[in-house]
């Protein structure tokens, strides 16, 4: 197939993704609990994308269709219990004192529906800061000033960028544990109780990452990106220690991406304090374009300490909603992931031989996985193994630009960041 022809055939079958509904389904005994996602409407016929819960915790995820004229929740219902078996959890445990942190920039309106949920949450001890990114005008202020004042601290950094915003959150924070996530999420109302437990149960563990799903799934963008997975880990639990490397992760620890994502992660306070914050150099708003969280995520882990994944600390997230967004994000990220391991090289370079030992088996690894995604196509949101919409070439080819350009995107982050610092050092002397 000609190379024109092939894009149109790409746009085409892009286009023709439909939306589908989200919903979170709760089972309790014979009782079921049927709730449409954060902002949805109620759920009608069609296909819905289901969240199931047991005791109120996220157990799985499914893809059902409701039949025109039949009731969803028994539909629905039926499906989750035929999938999603009993599960039995341990108590989380009590909570250390933990404070919560959100960059944002411009996004006033995002920004007050994310602070509502997270000022909503169960959570015994906590404190909320939001850092204002470089900010243009002063909307950010003026909106905690007048609806938040008494509740959520406010901290304006002026050096743009994802990591500069976070390390000035956490230069403010008192908390033994510090949480971050976005401006763009609905957080779950037990959050922050269950991301940040773990810590009071295991002295060596350095971090904590938790899952995110979709809010909506409305346009063709977010679901062909949740289709392929999208943010969320899975459902399992996992501890990944670096006194015992996991066999399935050739690259460990520098697969990353694999643990986690910035939009919901927490750290030892102390810890992340020990390792020097992220690199300023990484992350969204720096030539870098990204990778300030896996950067984190890799120091924390070479200083010995242990990362967990729990599905139980739930953030639903508002996917970006065009082709357009799709191809920043897919250069984006293949920019953040080498300028993450350019960073991680440059601050450790005692780092360089165990990354140069793993190197050849992990291209290995990710190469099989590439071409499983761009032959087969991903899968349906909740039902991964069901390959219905194939991954555009044009965006793995967008990710492979971006991976090229990630080393010297970090290198124009360093200088810009060294320029600023002068020019802060000359104002200053005046």
């Amino acid at each position: 197939m000609a190379r024109s022809a092939r894009a149109q055939e790409e746009i085409r079958r892009f286009l023709d993704i439909g939306a589908v509904q989200v919903a979170e389904l709760d089972l309790d005994g014979d009782e079921a609990v049927l709730r449409p996602g954060p902002g949805s409407p109620p759920v009608t016929h069609g296909e819905v994308f289901v969240l199931v819960r047991r005791g109120g915790r996220p157990v799985g995820t499914l893809l059902g269709r409701v039949p025109e004229g039949a009731d969803p929740r028994a539909v629905l219902a039926e499906r989750a219990r035929a999938e999603c078996g009993p599960a039995v959890f341990g108590e989380p445990g009590e909570p250390p004192f933990t404070s919560v942190v959100v960059a944002t920039r411009e996004r006033a309106g995002q920004l007050a529906r994310a602070l509502d949920s997270l000022l909503a949450q169960d959570h015994p001890r906590f404190e909320l800061v939001v850092v204002d990114n470089a900010p243009v005008t002063s909307e950010t202020r003026e909106l905690i000033e007048r609806k938040y004042a008494e509740r959520v601290r406010y901290v304006c950094e002026p050096v743009p960028g994802l990591a500069a915003a976070h390390n000035a959150g956490l230069d403010a924070v008192g908390g033994e544990v510090v949480a971050f996530t976005d401006d763009d999420v609905v957080a779950d109302p037990r959050w922050l109780t269950e991301l940040s437990a773990p810590f009071a149960a295991d002295a060596g563990l350095g971090c904590c990452t938790g899952l995110i799903l979709p809010a909506r799934l409305t346009t063709p963008a977010q679901v062909l990106l949740e289709s392929h997975g999208g943010f969320a880990k899975g459902f399992t639990p996992r501890t990944y220690d670096p006194a015992h490397p996991p066999g399935d992760e050739p690259l460990f620890p520098f697969t990353a991406g694999r643990f986690g994502s910035g939009a919901n992660m927490a750290f030892r306070t102390a810890v992340l304090r020990s390792v020097g914050g992220f690199d300023p150099a990484t992350g969204a708003g720096t030539a870098a374009r990204g990778g300030d969280d896996l950067y984190g995520f890799v120091r924390v882990l070479a200083q010995g300490h242990r990362l967990r994944y729990t599905p139980y600390a739930l953030v639903w997230h508002h996917h970006r909603e065009t082709w357009r967004d799709l191809e920043t994000q897919a250069y984006g990220y293949g920019a953040g992931l080498t300028a993450y391991l350019t960073a991680v090289l440059v601050n450790r370079p005692a780092l360089l031989p165990a990354f140069l030992a793993r190197l050849p088996r992990g291209l290995a690894h990710a190469r099989a996985l590439t071409a499983v995604r761009e032959a087969e196509g991903g899968g349906t949101p909740g039902d991964h193994d069901v390959r219905t919409h194939p991954w555009p070439r044009r965006l793995s080819r967008l990710q492979r630009r971006g991976m090229l350009y990630g080393p010297a995107g970090y290198v124009k982050a360093r200088r810009a960041l060294r320029a600023t610092a002068r020019y802060e050092t000359a104002r200053g002397a005046r």
